[in-house]
């Protein structure tokens, strides 16, 4: 179809728009609508529906589970079909036999509105309306033979345990329907088992069981690969007859198991058994299995939890039936299926009502799932007023923690009461309860690591809260005022001294007043001082119990612990909560933060005795170097390293060379040498030849040569000791790291190959325990590997926060990440990504004349006259117009060259897309600018995305000497990747994904990202000089003749406030100074990114028209 689109349009696209009055889309866009319905992709569609036409908007709502709103498009399409009915029925009377094909088919167009009515009946849990719409049809004769309809009948028969219904075929015609639709009686075979079950009939159930099995197994047998959805769907169904199976056996326990000799033969069974709770078990726990394995498509899941139900019901199982009440509507909830659950609990409340036992725990766990969704809806007081309701109503005993967290997490989060009440009344509360409780299982402890969570959390913002209000324009005015109103206090007593009587007590009043309004100053400021402190205190003390209890937060809690920490080193209250939290808690849980917290070292304004912030500092990285030598080391050192920098780039002021942290990760190396010695021995001499490697001075002939190691480089020996400098070194929490849990160093291959590069970075292979050899780029220039290592420590914080999110864990975003080891501030190791080429030598080639557009490109120009044509003319729109217009894009040919089966090409494309989305969105963020060709690498087996050379952030590509105005790369052949959709469908959708995930985790990121723009070991602004060197070819000369100085050593992080806030006003959603919604904030930046008037104007080696 594709090709289709290319032949027909010229170009890679789904041609204009359909905005006509006919209801039938273009045949194109339903052959793409049919096949990208079927394989349980969630994006596609969007890409592909481009008008809004009913069937489009009805297909788009069924897509998204809004059975609501298909069920009104369904209504408006019945009542506008009575007219045309009606002609249709006048003409077949006069057709032919040889009309009949299209009388048919005008006949299914006209049915399939009433079916869709009929499905998003069922499926928003109008049981009763169901029933009536279906015997109405039924009456009307208007579904006579039909068999899709006589599914659609069983299933609400099933549902509704009505098992008296049957459905009869009639006339002449009964036969060649039956065998028209053989293999399709799903439906019809559940509800003859179910009531078999529910009756006993051995032979019926046993039949209707083998043939609706085998029907599955042949469907699937027949069924296309790429049908997923409808594979997925099958699994699903015979999950529900296995379970059927096993339901039988609990029930009619004293039927014989020969049941071949009763198939075909109705043989009705007496007294069922009522199965116990006990014997129930493994039914229950084999059907959660399938809850939790189908919990990312309710389409799947919905079926087997309205099944489910009925066979309880069925098994005459209460209690199991309310507890499966209970946990579907729960389910159906997270996955925003609301008019369902609300039907589920309708039915729990109901049953619970009959029984009259509504003061049992789990009649108020309903009550509390019932407020929940009130909450999920929107209908937030009365959510709140529902749970203040259950919490004065019934005293829980173990529960009661959550109702109290629910309530002042709601209230916090509506701010309808004051934070006093919400803190001390709710969340304390909360807290108090939770530790009291004496279970201490697994789901007690993870509600008590909830409960400390949300208590640190709401104390936290109420602390930043006031440290805004204290540093406000609003209240430094205030603060200017107070002091000149003492300053006319004492011009008041002054002159009262000198009054007259009659003066005095004019003079008098006034003193009395300014008195009395500055004590009221005094009271205020001192009450917010104490309030201040006391919210710093209770989130400073919960989140270090929270670290201590449970794992679940620690990435949040973590990086704002210690960004408190560090903003508030001058005081006692940090200093103490460092001291008792590196007590408490497992040293493991800092590791992310290793860098950031070694970096603070050597600080000469702290003072270093027992109480003092460098004190608890070193204790801290001392316990980390101890427990975890190996994710440690190598960080104190390269900070005892911080002053090796070839004499050539000894004066560059991009390097901050800080003698005080030197001298103190030496004191410290000093003091691990008694745990670890023979350990810190072997990393030193390893980074020593990699240093050596690194710095290793070759010939400009040898480019893209492989060139023999050093005699001291090559001999060196084993160091069991040390591990793989790239390999990934899994933290053990025990902190024992036995021998074999980590791939060790056994050597360097004899010989390098010298990249291209003014500083010619070393591939070379070191050889690990393992047998594997490991591709290394070693560096040792003039850029900063320190910042690098920080970029892909960023990156790997977000794909935790995208792996932890439903939506974007099922899409698998995430950024596609390596390893830096820093040595120096200007050597260091990354890792060699392994099968990747740069987009940049796929596309136009190592000669910038060949690739794929030299080889699609017939009669195309070069890109050596696109660039040379770009950097000459001064119209530059219309020069860029004019490139466009003669070099096409040609990057889709990428997927067709190297997955050549049509599911792999299709779900390579796609990983593609979603990686280009995922890492357009995250660089955005972070402003990560320099995004030309070579610094974009595409992995040949995956496709995704690489991103390197990450030096230019926090959008200094905007003070480069071409400033550079686009957000992230999205030009013609990236888009091009994407296929007929473009920027449709699957790229948009995956960008508002991950946009929403982080700014969901908005205070993580900030938090984030203050921690690593305050770092102050290296300078993330740029220099004039590495500013130009982004941009043109500087030779060694004039890179050795340009001056800094050291004065201006913290200069980088000079701008990190104004950092901060842009990163801030992104998560916030501001663009151009408006505040847009994710749809539009990703609208806008996609404009931007694809703009003509933009991209003109960037640098020409940056190739905007590729």
């Amino acid at each position: 179809m594709e090709y289709w689109c290319e032949e027909r349009f010229s170009c890679l696209t789904l041609g204009s728009p359909d905005f006509s009055h006919l209801e039938t889309p273009p045949e194109h866009i339903d052959i793409l609508v049919s096949a990208v319905t079927q394989i349980n992709e969630p994006d596609s569609l969007y890409g592909i529906i481009q008008s809004n036409k009913l069937s489009s908007q009805i297909l788009t709502c069924e897509h998204e589970g809004n059975w609501n709103k298909a069920l009104e498009y369904y209504d408006l399409q019945i009542r506008s079909q009575p007219a045309e009915h009606i002609e249709i029925a006048s003409a077949e009377k006069s057709q032919s036999a040889v009309n009949m094909h299209f009388s048919r088919s005008n006949e299914l167009m006209q049915k399939k509105p009433l079916k869709g009515l009929i499905r998003s009946l069922q499926q928003i849990g109008c049981t009763h309306l169901l029933d009536v719409c279906c015997r109405w049809f039924s009456q009307k004769s208007q579904f006579d033979q039909d068999p899709e309809f006589s599914e659609l009948q069983y299933e609400a028969a099933w549902r509704a345990g009505n098992w008296e219904f049957s459905l009869l075929y009639g006339g002449s015609n009964t036969s060649l329907s039956v065998l028209e639709t053989k293999g399709n009686h799903f439906n019809e075979n559940l509800h003859s088992c179910l009531r078999a079950l529910q009756e006993g009939d051995l032979g019926e159930f046993y039949t209707k069981l083998r043939d609706s099995k085998q029907e599955l197994l042949l469907s699937i047998y027949h069924a296309s690969m790429e049908s997923t959805k409808y594979i997925y769907l099958t699994i699903i169904k015979l999950q529900i007859l296995y379970h059927l199976g096993m339901a039988w056996d609990l029930r009619w326990p004293s039927s014989n198991k020969n049941c071949n000799s009763f198939l075909g033969i109705k043989t009705l069974l007496s007294e069922p058994a009522i199965p116990s709770s006990d014997q129930l078990s493994s039914l229950v726990l084999d059907s959660r299995r399938t809850l939790k394995q189908a919990q990312l498509h309710m389409d799947l899941l919905e079926p087997f939890i309205a099944f489910r139900r009925v066979l309880l019901e069925t098994l005459k199982c209460m209690d199991c039936t309310l507890q499966h009440l209970l946990e579907s509507a729960s389910t159906l909830r997270k996955g925003s299926r609301f008019s369902q659950a609300t039907s589920l609990l309708h039915e729990f409340k109901s049953s619970y009502a009959a029984l009259g036992e509504e003061q049992s725990k789990l009649y108020w766990l309903g009550r509390l799932e019932e407020a929940k969704l009130l909450r999920a809806q929107g209908q937030h007081q009365a959510a709140i007023s529902l749970a203040n309701y259950i919490s004065q109503t019934y005293k829980f005993n173990v529960e009661a923690f959550d109702v109290f967290r629910l309530i002042g997490k709601w209230l916090a989060e509506t701010r309808s009461s004051n934070s006093r009440t919400i803190l001390d009344k709710y969340l304390k509360h909360a807290v108090n309860l939770a530790d009291d409780c004496m279970a201490k299982d697994n789901v007690c402890t993870a509600k008590m690591n909830q409960m400390h969570f949300h208590l640190a959390h709401y104390a936290d913002a109420l602390f930043r809260s006031y440290e805004e209000r204290l540093n406000s324009s609003e209240w430094q005015a205030a603060m200017r005022l107070r002091k000149h109103k003492k300053k006319e206090l004492e011009v008041l007593v002054r002159r009262l001294k000198t009054s007259t009587k009659g003066e005095k007590v004019d003079y008098a009043i006034k003193i009395q007043e300014l008195q009395k309004q500055l004590a009221m100053d005094k009271e205020e400021d001192a009450k917010l001082q104490e309030d201040k402190d006391n919210f710093l205190n209770t989130a400073l003390d919960e989140y270090r119990r929270c670290l201590v209890i449970g794992d679940k937060y620690d990435v949040r809690v973590i990086f704002r612990l210690v960004s408190l920490w560090f903003s508030l080193s001058a005081r006692t209250i940090a200093i103490d909560s460092m001291l008792s939290t590196i007590k408490e808690v497992q040293s493991y849980k800092f590791l992310p933060l290793v860098y950031q917290i070694a970096s603070r070292l050597g600080n000469l304004k702290d003072s270093h005795g027992p109480q003092s912030f460098q004190f608890a500092l070193v204790s801290l990285v001392k316990k980390l170097a101890i427990d975890h030598p190996y994710h440690t080391i190598f960080q104190l050192l390269a900070l005892a390293n911080g002053d090796r920098i070839k004499d050539r780039q000894r004066s560059k002021s991009s390097y901050v060379v800080d003698m005080d942290k030197k001298v103190a990760a030496e004191n410290l190396l000093k003091e691990l040498s008694s745990y670890h010695g023979a350990v810190l021995t072997q990393m030193k001499q390893m980074v020593e030849i990699y240093i050596k490697l690194a710095e290793m001075e070759t010939k400009r002939d040898d480019t893209s040569k492989k060139v023999t190691l050093p005699r001291e480089i090559r001999c060196v020996r084993e160091l069991e000791l040390v591990p793989v400098i790239t390999a990934n070194v899994p933290i053990d929490h025990s902190c024992l790291y036995n021998e074999g849990s980590f791939p060790h160093f056994k050597g360097l291959t004899d010989s390098v190959t010298i990249m291209n590069g003014i500083n010619a970075p070393k591939v070379v292979e070191c050889i690990g325990s393992d047998g594997k050899k490991y591709r290394q780029l070693a560096k040792s220039g003039n850029d900063d590997l320190r910042q690098d290592a920080v970029m892909e420590q960023f990156f790997g914080l977000v794909n935790t926060f995208l792996q932890n999110h439903r939506d974007t864990w099922k899409r698998r975003l995430r950024i596609h990440t390596y390893k830096v080891v820093p040595f120096t501030p200007s050597a260091g190791v990354l890792e060699w990504v392994n099968g990747t080429v740069p987009l940049g030598e796929y596309l136009i080639g190592s000669t910038r004349d060949g690739g794929a557009h030299g080889r699609y490109g017939m009669g195309d120009w070069t890109f050596l006259k696109c660039r040379k044509y770009m950097d000459t003319e001064h119209d530059k729109r219309q020069a860029f117009q004019e490139v466009c217009d003669n070099y096409r894009p040609v990057m889709h040919h990428f997927f067709l060259e190297r997955f050549l089966h049509p599911s792999d090409w299709f779900e390579k494309r796609l990983a593609y897309t979603r990686s280009v989305a995922a890492s357009s969105m995250v660089g955005y963020i972070v402003g990560l600018g320099d995004r030309h060709l070579m610094n974009i690498l595409i992995h040949q087996t995956t496709a995704e995305v690489v991103h390197i050379d990450l030096g230019v952030a926090f959008e200094q590509g905007l003070m480069l000497k071409t400033p550079e105005r686009v957000p992230f790369r999205l030009t013609r052949d990236i888009i091009d990747g994407m296929g007929i959709t473009g920027v449709e469908g699957v790229f948009r959708r995956c960008c508002e994904e991950t946009l929403s995930v982080m700014r969901t985790n908005k205070e993580a990121l900030l938090t984030i990202v203050e921690v690593f723009i305050h770092d102050p070991l290296y300078k993330w602004a740029l220099s004039p000089l590495k500013a130009l060197q982004r941009q043109k070819d500087i030779d060694d000369d004039l890179e050795a003749s340009v001056d800094g100085s050291q004065e201006d050593a913290y200069q980088g992080n000079r701008d990190a406030a104004r950092a901060l806030m842009r990163v801030k006003q992104k998560l916030d959603g501001y663009e151009d100074g408006e505040l847009r919604s994710v749809h539009g904030q990703v609208q806008q930046l996609i404009q931007d990114a694809t703009d003509p008037d933009r991209l003109c104007h960037m640098f020409p080696g940056w190739g905007a028209w590729l």
